[in-house]
């Protein structure tokens, strides 16, 4: 296995281990998505997309290979290009969306190649 491979199975991975941690334990979100839950209903939605989506986009390209994880990194490509027009247009020049944003254009880049 080459070293970009093992880059792109360590991207799948770690976008697992984010749905993971959200699925389980929604109210630490709140750490690295900004976003708190009013509620059982907000609660769900944590747990469902930033948990269960994301675990999917994490685990599948393991089993489907070379087309799937070049589809994880068009998502983060897609979610960097939306991440870049909220920081221009609302002034969201926190660190941590910056810090967000390259993560997004490394992972994208190491999985689309």
């Amino acid at each position: 296995m080459n070293i970009l491979m093992v880059l792109k199975v360590i991207a799948a991975l770690v976008t697992a281990a984010t749905g993971m941690l959200a699925l389980i334990k929604p109210d630490a979100a709140f750490g690295f998505i900004g976003l708190t839950a009013n509620g059982v209903r907000g609660i769900s939605e944590i747990r469902s997309i930033f948990g269960g989506l994301f675990i999917a986009l994490g685990i599948v390209p393991l089993f489907l290979g070379s087309v799937a994880y070049q589809m994880l990194g068009v998502a983060y490509l897609a979610i960097a290009v939306a991440r870049a027009f909220s920081i221009v247009f609302d002034k969201s020049y926190a660190q941590s969306n910056i810090i967000s944003l390259v993560i997004e254009i490394v992972l994208g880049a190491i999985l689309v190649i």
